[in-house]
């Protein structure tokens, strides 16, 4: 039996990966996150079995924990196959797997069952919503480095781990909105305050929306969620190739 941790990208549909659209079609089960396009799951079987296991901020419809051990009980439930075998269970998730996604946690507790796993990458929203707009997170003596940051880390941790205090010139912040004001606050320690920033709410998808602003006032600005935070001096390079102003 093999389950296949899925990337699905970051909301627009025709940038998952063919490799993604293949396993898809051959689904017997689809186990998906709170997706920005779901669309993508018409690439599974009509009668592929279907279930919701989204996290959303302040929306947790299952915990992880409870995700893991449902990934293992389906896979090896043969009920769920045409065939009467083992089924193909694919774990489809937002973005890339990897990527602020728990798939380790997932794929350990796999292991543990010796059910074997695949894991086929998906564009992160990290890169892919900045890229998408033509934003470049790094560029010749502007930005030569970055950091992909959570803004939110499991509050049942017993000590944070995001210090702040990063020396990449790009900062990306991922599920960081919620708190954008204490994470801004923070920064500020290390960084000049009027760092250029911006925000790319529903990035990828046909109502994506992009909020500029310095380090220092971006948390003022009205902002709605799913978005990712940007902050350095690619920003001015993307607003010269654009003529924007804030």
């Amino acid at each position: 039996m093999v389950v296949y941790l899925v990337g699905a990208g970051p909301g627009d549909v025709d940038l998952i990966t063919v490799k993604a659209v293949k396993v898809l079609k051959k689904a017997d089960v689809v186990l998906y996150d709170y997706l920005s396009n779901n669309e993508i799951l018409e690439y599974a079987p009509e009668n592929a079995k279907k279930i919701y296991v989204g996290k959303k901020a302040g929306s947790h419809y299952k915990k992880q924990n409870e995700i893991n051990e449902l990934i293992v009980k389906e896979a090896q439930d043969k009920t769920n196959s045409k065939n009467g075998e083992n089924p193909i269970v694919v774990r489809l998730k937002g973005g890339d797997p990897f990527v602020f996604g728990r798939g380790g946690e997932e794929i350990l507790e796999l292991a543990k069952a010796g059910i074997d796993f695949e894991v086929i990458p998906g564009v992160t929203s990290a890169i892919g919503a900045p890229t998408s707009i033509g934003l470049p997170i790094t560029h010749r003596a502007v930005s030569t480095s970055f950091t992909v940051v959570t803004g939110h880390e499991d509050p049942t941790k017993p000590n944070k781990q995001v210090k702040w205090d990063y020396t990449a010139d790009t900062l990306i912040i991922l599920m960081g909105i919620g708190n954008i004001k204490e994470n801004t606050t923070e920064i500020m320690k290390y960084r000049d305050p009027k760092t250029p920033a911006c925000v790319i709410e529903n990035g990828t998808l046909s109502n994506e929306r992009i909020i500029f602003g310095t380090l220092d006032n971006i948390a003022q600005k009205d902002i709605n969620t799913p978005a990712i935070l940007i902050i350095g001096n690619v920003i001015d390079v993307f607003k010269d190739m654009n003529h924007l102003k804030e």
